[in-house]
C-alpha cells in the first residue's frame, strides 16, 4: 500500500499529534505515512478573537478541503477544534485514547488561581473558560489571548499576562507539565466537549483507510466523543452518529461470548443504545 498523506496544521502541538498518528499507523498495522502541513484561517489570523473571525470551524476547513480533493488520506483534530457542522462526505471512523481532559492554570509567579491578586490579568481566547473562571473569579481581568502554545507561555512567562489557561494534555503531550501551576477542578472549569482526545478524519468512501484507521479506535473515547452528536447538527451528527455506532457493534463482537464485559463497555454501549434511539 502506498503511503497515506496525514493533513495537519503547522503549530507544535498540532505537528505533535500527527506525527504520533504517524507512529501508531506504522506501529499498529506496518503502513507508512508522510505528514503535509497545512495553514488554515485560524493559523493566519492570530491577531483576532474567534468570534470575530468564524470560531473554532476555523482550525480545520482547510483541511477538510484538501480531504475533498483528494491531496490528503487523513487530517488530524483535536476533537474540541472540531464544529458542529462537517461536510457530509467526511466522518471519523477513529478517535485515539483520551488524555487528561482538564484545564490548567500557568501563572507568571507560580501562585494559584484562588491567590491571584485583584484585577490579575488572564489570558484565554476561550469564551467556556472565561465566563466559568469570571464566576469563580469575578474579580479578576480576563483578555484575550491567542497564538499557539509555545506563544502563550512565552507571554505569560515575559510577564505580559499573569496568568493563561490552556489544556492540559496539550502541554502533557510536550513535555511541558512542569510548566503548570495547577490543574483547575471540573467544578470550577468544565472542560470543552471533546478536550483531549485527538480525532482522525478520513473520506467516507476510503474503505481502505477506515480499515486501516480502526487499529487506532479507542472504542471508550469514541463513544463519550459521539455524545457531542447530541449537541451537534447537520452532517456533523450524522457522521459521529455512524462512527458511534460502529464502534458500538464492535463491542458486541468484541466481547459477546467472552463472558462477563469490562464494566465501561457496559456502562458506554447502555448510554450509546440509548441515544441511537433517541
Amino acid at each position: 500500500m502506498k503511503p497515506l498523506r496525514i493533513g495537519s496544521r503547522g503549530s507544535i502541538l498540532a505537528r505533535w499529534q500527527a506525527e504520533f498518528v504517524r507512529k501508531q499507523l506504522f506501529r499498529l498495522t506496518g503502513v507508512e505515512a508522510e505528514i503535509i502541513i497545512i495553514k488554515t484561517s485560524g493559523d493566519k489570523m492570530q491577531q483576532a478573537s474567534l468570534t470575530q473571525i468564524g470560531g473554532k470551524g476555523i482550525f480545520i476547513k482547510e483541511l477538510e478541503e484538501a480531504l475533498l480533493e483528494e491531496s490528503i488520506d487523513l487530517a488530524v483534530h483535536s476533537v474540541k477544534d472540531i464544529p458542529t457542522e462537517t461536510p457530509g462526505r467526511l466522518h471519523f471512523p477513529a478517535v485515539c485514547r483520551r488524555d487528561d481532559v482538564r484545564d490548567c492554570l500557568i501563572s507568571h509567579t507560580g501562585t494559584l488561581l484562588a491567590n491571584l491578586k485583584q484585577g490579575a490579568r488572564v489570558g484565554t481566547s476561550s469564551l467556556r473558560r472565561q465566563a466559568q473562571l469570571r464566576h469563580y473569579r469575578p474579580d479578576l481581568d480576563f483578555r484575550d489571548l491567542r497564538g499557539n502554545v509555545d506563544t502563550r507561555l512565552r507571554k505569560v512567562e515575559s510577564g505580559e499576562y499573569d496568568a493563561i489557561v490552556l489544556s492540559k494534555a496539550g502541554l502533557d503531550r510536550l513535555g511541558w507539565s512542569q510548566k503548570i501551576t495547577e490543574p483547575l477542578s471540573t467544578e470550577i472549569s468544565l472542560p470543552a466537549v471533546g478536550q483531549g482526545a485527538i480525532a482522525i478524519q478520513s473520506r467516507v468512501s476510503d474503505r481502505d483507510a477506515d480499515e486501516i484507521l480502526s487499529k487506532l479506535d479507542d472504542l471508550e473515547t469514541h463513544a463519550i466523543c459521539s455524545r457531542k452528536s447530541h449537541c451537534a447538527a447537520g452532517s456533523s451528527r450524522a457522521a459521529w452518529r455512524a462512527s458511534g455506532a460502529r464502534a458500538g457493534r464492535r463491542w458486541r463482537a468484541e466481547y459477546s461470548g467472552r463472558g462477563a464485559a469490562r464494566p465501561w463497555v457496559k456502562r458506554i454501549t447502555s448510554r450509546w443504545q440509548g441515544s441511537a434511539s433517541s
